[in-house]
């Protein structure tokens, strides 16, 4: 079974086009989506979630059609999801609870607690006094305290320092590794990342997917090529995706 699944989604801009995007998510794996800043990743997310009314296609998540409004509510309470920082609300970290609480029906008080506690969040502080790499910590422990089966994150890690990165991929594998119902798709341009966690990768460009592959198939590219890492092979493939649309026009 796949966790989500998108078919030929469409959503149409004046100035952008997300075209005909197709690629699951399937349960238990991590699936990262790959591309430059305005590629499209933010709006397959934002659709995902029914923030943003695609055109055509259509969209699943966990069996459900996202625009079968009734029935996407229920499946929203097992979802977790981390935006960036500007998305939570402006309160102290303490206060957060009673919103996420009147929110999900499974949400876990003791979770949350020990979250809060591993993270070393300060809960007295309000949210606009925390550094990013706080704000990110505290997103995801909310995302992580209502029973979700699924965690959808974009950009989680941007702009962190190495060691709070690290403590957020860590905590995404526990989140796998623990439950092989769970399953996340998160969108990164730092490709080392999606490098250490991902089981699938998918790359973007211009609202188009380039290439959905599994990460093991994708790492005997990069060594059939003698490179060093995922980072150089997909720098090369879409320089190769930039030269023939020069070559197009």
């Amino acid at each position: 079974m796949n966790a989500i699944e998108l078919q030929h989604v469409t959503k149409k801009y004046k100035d952008f086009t997300l075209s005909d995007i197709s690629f699951e998510v399937p349960e238990g794996k991590i699936v990262g989506l790959v591309g430059e800043n305005g590629a499209g990743k933010t709006t397959i997310i934002r659709s995902i979630m029914g923030s943003c009314h695609f055109n055509e296609g259509t969209i699943t998540v966990m069996g459900e059609d996202s625009k079968n409004d009734s029935h996407f509510a229920q499946i929203k309470q097992a979802m977790g999801v981390v935006l960036d920082d500007g998305c939570l609300p402006i309160l102290k970290v303490k206060d957060m609870e009673s919103i996420f609480k009147a929110a999900y029906v499974n949400w876990n008080h003791e979770t949350y607690l020990k979250l809060l506690n591993e993270f070393e969040l300060p809960v007295k502080k309000n949210v606009r006094q925390l550094s990013r790499g706080q704000k990110m910590k505290l997103a995801l422990a909310l995302a992580l305290s209502h029973n979700a089966k699924i965690l959808v994150l974009d950009e989680p890690t941007g702009g962190l320092d190495p060691l709070v990165r690290d403590e957020i991929i860590e905590k995404l594998k526990d989140f796998v590794t623990n439950d092989a119902s769970h399953s996340i798709l998160f969108s990164s341009h730092i490709i080392s990342d999606i490098e250490k966690i991902c089981d699938y990768v998918a790359y973007i460009h211009k609202g188009k997917i380039q290439f959905y592959e599994e990460k093991n198939v994708l790492m005997q590219k990069v060594r059939e090529r003698e490179l060093p890492n995922l980072e150089e092979y997909i720098i090369a493939f879409a320089k190769e995706v930039k030269k023939n649309e020069s070559a197009a026009h």
